[in-house]
């Protein structure tokens, strides 16, 4: 395998569940891959679909399981979600149907929250889901408010091989009961990589996105002409990357065969 354009690669997006931690546990090999990447002298960004936390949280989370991490170095679909928010709502009522953290994400970007009349819907990986919210946001789609949502993963991976429900399928009642279909803002659209691109200097072609979804990573770096690199260890098997028409540069077991390839 010729690994020189990943070598060449000065930033490196990392997909969190199920690419570097499953659950509460980190996968093996992820920490000393992420510490190489730092003593490399690479730049890393944790980068997650996963909008049910806020970027404070997520360093918080990261943390605590041995991760370097600092606030710089963590962008959220909730957080591209509060910018694209910001620059095409300004000053619309948005409601919302997400976690408490989600909410705080959103007022931090200096949007109005409010379940009277919104203007806006917006959905994310809400773990804190009850009836009332989707009845409500039933409700408000109906009445033409727009459609927008943090991410259209299907399920969070777990331990053990269980998922959780996710955005996606949150998305995917609601659309089946009000025939609204929601733009996403998160992977695989390209939006999360050229922000970061810009903020970062680094050219997406030098940028290398690594993660264990083939519809979200792997397709948001295809859209960005960035580097892909898929993971098996999360959601996607060998069967599925056969299968797919979305095919990786480059396919690894884990971090660890990530790292040693490397180096």
């Amino acid at each position: 395998m010729d690994i020189s354009t990943l070598k060449s690669c000065r930033l490196f997006l990392l997909d969190m569940d199920g690419t570097i931690y499953l659950g509460d546990r980190p996968l093996p090999g992820a920490v000393d891959f992420v510490e190489y990447l730092r003593s490399s002298g690479r730049r890393y960004i944790y980068l997650t679909n996963n909008s049910s936390r806020s970027a404070p949280d997520y360093v918080v989370r990261l943390q605590s399981m041995g991760f370097p991490c600092r606030l710089e170095d963590v962008f959220t679909s909730g957080m591209a979600t509060a910018l694209y928010l910001r620059e095409q709502y300004p000053g619309a009522g948005i409601y919302p149907v997400g976690t408490r953290a989600f909410c705080r994400e959103l007022e931090s970007y200096g949007l109005k929250l409010t379940d009277s009349a919104p203007e806006v819907v917006c959905v994310g990986f809400d773990r804190e889901l009850t009836y009332e919210k989707l009845e409500k946001a039933v409700r408000f789609l109906r009445k033409g408010a727009s459609f927008i949502a943090a991410n259209p993963d299907l399920v969070c991976p777990m331990p053990d091989d269980e998922v959780l429900p996710d955005c996606g399928s949150i998305c995917a009642l609601l659309a089946a009961a009000t025939g609204r279909e929601p733009l996403y803002i998160g992977k695989p659209h390209s939006r999360m990589v050229d922000i970061i691109s810009k903020q970062t200097g680094v050219p997406n072609n030098l940028i290398a996105m690594v993660g264990d979804r083939l519809y979200t990573d792997m397709a948001v770096a295809k859209n960005a002409g960035a580097v892909s690199v898929c993971l098996l260890s999360g959601e996607t098997t060998r069967e599925m990357l056969d299968a797919s028409p979305v095919k990786p540069d480059y396919v690894f077991l884990n971090a660890a065969e990530l790292h040693a390839a490397l180096i």
